[in-house]
């Protein structure tokens, strides 16, 4: 995927290099996403943002007009995140859940959604997306049968 990583500090940039493995055409930016900075995600597939970006109904408009698809957070929190117009665009959204908040850990869980993402997959629980998605269907069907399996041994 082409990816731009906005609000980049100084030290993220080692920890998402070496998370990425270069699989990803990865833009590294420290200036926050904008209508200003927007230009650098053109030609692009997915953005990575930080809470510290504000993702309103006007920005996810013009992101989706720019043909973004993917909307990464660096961050447990969405609520810089209009959701519900997001899932309007069809926009997918994910953040980054799991128990390794440390910085390695969100950059490895960055990578993670950009990699299910690339597959044709959904990003598991870190998928915050509102629309109907049958990717997100057939995850949540495949986590039910494992659990299943898991705990009644079948």
């Amino acid at each position: 995927m082409k990816v731009v990583a906005y609000n980049i500090q100084e030290y993220e940039k080692e920890l998402l290099a070496k998370a990425n493995a270069k699989v990803h055409d990865l833009t590294l930016i420290s200036n926050p996403l904008s209508f200003s900075t927007l230009h650098y995600a053109r030609g692009k597939d997915a953005v990575i943002i930080s809470d510290r970006d504000n993702l309103d109904t006007q920005l996810l408009d013009e992101l989706n007009n720019i043909g973004i698809k993917h909307i990464v957070t660096r961050s447990i929190s969405t609520t810089h995140i209009d959701l519900m117009h997001a899932g309007l665009l069809e926009l997918h959204v994910a953040n980054t859940p799991f128990n390794d908040q440390s910085l390695k850990g969100i950059a490895d869980q960055v990578v993670v959604n950009l990699n299910q993402w690339s597959n044709n997959g959904c990003a598991g629980s870190a998928c915050q997306c509102t629309m109907k998605c049958a990717k997100r269907e057939k995850f949540l069907e495949d986590e039910r049968n494992r659990f299943k399996r898991d705990n009644y041994k079948i």
